[in-house]
């Protein structure tokens, strides 16, 4: 789980400190993909405190949510439907629910 939480830290980070800008036309797909990565990281992390934690299911799940979720929303701009909202509503949720867990488990555990 430290691993996890050291990996946030540094991405974030460097992100902050690397001047690097993402296109306007790729900005949904890169928010959408990000909050996937985000949710697979929570999820982990969630994992990882409840005892269950595989690396494999959490190496092949963020990359396949990532893509995915960019590919939908690709396809969505294609067709003209805005389905970066559902996804950025979806992961949001999901992140936040893996995150109330986290914090009660730490509660608990404390």
């Amino acid at each position: 789980m430290i691993y996890a939480v050291v990996g946030l830290l540094i991405g974030g980070t460097l992100g902050f400190l690397v001047p690097f800008g993402i296109p306007a036309g790729y900005s949904s797909l890169f928010s959408v993909a990000l909050m996937a990565c985000m949710d697979s990281v929570f999820g982990g992390i969630k994992a990882a405190c409840s005892g269950t934690f595989d690396d494999k299911i959490f190496i092949s799940g963020f990359f396949t949510n990532s893509l995915m979720a960019a590919f939908l929303v690709y396809v969505g701009d294609r067709l003209g439907i805005d389905l970066y909202y559902v996804a950025l509503l979806a992961f949001g949720l999901r992140i936040f629910n893996n995150l109330g867990f986290i914090r009660q488990h730490l509660l608990k555990k404390h």
